[in-house]
């Protein structure tokens, strides 16, 4: 019989109750191997199930309830396995196989959870975010800068499930890493656990690299001299998109901070060593986002003050040229009145003198206007 066979009836069992009782009734169909890291040629959700013993990776004739068994039974070794989306009744054989609790089985379903560690008896049920750059030619005010996704983890002391959303967040190089290390891999689920945290936060420290790259393009064009006006809605979508990867990000503190500090019955204490250089790192990318914050929203108001003085510069020019032209129309406004008795009307160099005065009187303004820099 092949590794992982016929999945789909197991996760159609719903409350079938007993190891037994699951491992019988999987027995009644063909299998279908789902061992080979390629989606399932059944479309289900199942990427990968795996049984490592001693670190190694172990072939094993059957299919996953044989190998949970093989692995309980000898009391050696776990079984690793990772899913893409699950539907609730993909789901629900396996949470009856490894006694998930409903609560942990309906978040990692639904997903859109914030990053948080649980413990559900002998199971614990960690939940990271992903995040991911997305690449773009020219940041506008509508680009897509970050996409997050969830990795959600069930680890107990035989077996680790691995259930993720989003498009991106493949653990493919991760498991391959960690087959290539099997002193690593030898200390058990938590050793799995701790190398999607660190996955995770690395990310988390490669996005913020990307996302600098941005705030110092939009820096520049803001304090570029060449008068172009850079498009805010450039800033504010900086601003939405590291607001996503905070959320990611920020609540991650207290899961390890547990992870590295407390005692857990699924966690081996030598790996709590390495939870501590792992929240070290997530230190830093909070440290980083919080910086890029306060950056853009100095970049923010320095723009917003340099269209204000833009502005001013507008106002004083069209105060000046107001005060030009209020010069002739003033002169010419009560030539024009058309009283008998103005002098000026029947002078024979009338015509010239006003006309000379007017000249005379704007250009002397102009001068002045151009030697405050009002024009």
């Amino acid at each position: 019989m092949s590794m992982a066979g016929n999945l789909r009836k197991v996760t159609s069992l719903g409350r079938v109750g007993g190891l037994r009782k699951v491992a019988r009734l999987a027995r009644r169909r063909p299998r279908v191997d789902l061992s080979h890291p390629a989606r399932s040629p059944l479309g289900s959700s199942v990427v990968n199930c795996v049984t490592y013993r001693d670190g190694v990776r172990v072939p094993v004739g059957g299919d996953l309830v044989d190998a949970v068994e093989g692995v309980r039974k000898s009391r050696d070794g776990f079984v690793w396995l990772g899913l893409h989306e699950p539907t609730d009744q993909e789901f629900a054989g396996i949470a009856e196989l490894f006694d998930l609790h409903p609560l942990a089985v309906e978040d990692a379903v639904e997903a859109h959870q914030r990053p948080k560690l649980e413990h559900y008896d002998e199971t614990l049920f960690a939940v990271f975010k992903t995040v991911c750059y997305v690449e773009h030619e020219e940041l506008t005010a509508t680009s897509e800068v970050v996409n997050t996704g969830e990795i959600m983890l069930f680890v107990g002391h035989d077996f680790v499930i691995t259930v993720r959303h989003g498009r991106h967040g493949s653990l493919g190089p991760l498991r391959e890493e960690l087959e290539s290390a099997p002193q690593q891999l030898a200390k058990g689920p938590a050793a799995v656990l701790h190398a999607i945290a660190d996955h995770v936060v690395d990310d988390y420290l490669n996005v913020t690299d990307s996302v600098q790259e941005d705030i110092d393009e939009v820096e520049t064009a803001v304090f570029a001299e060449t008068g172009a006006r850079v498009d805010p809605g450039r800033i504010y979508q900086l601003k939405r998109e590291l607001l996503e990867l905070k959320r990611a990000v920020m609540p991650l503190s207290r899961p390890l901070e547990e992870l590295a500090t407390r005692p857990i019955r699924v966690v081996d204490p030598e790996i709590q060593a390495y939870f501590r250089d792992v929240s070290d790192h997530l230190l830093r990318a909070k440290e980083q986002i919080a910086a890029f914050d306060e950056l853009l929203n100095s970049i923010l108001q320095a723009h917003l003050a340099q269209v204000t003085v833009a502005q001013n510069e507008d106002m004083r020019k069209i105060t000046a040229c107001a005060a030009i032209i209020a010069v002739p129309t003033m002169v010419c406004g009560v030539y024009g009145m058309n009283f008998e008795h103005m002098p000026e009307l029947h002078w024979q160099y009338g015509y010239g003198m006003v006309i000379g005065l007017i000249s005379i009187t704007c250009l002397a303004l102009y001068r002045g206007f151009r030697r405050i820099g009002w024009l």
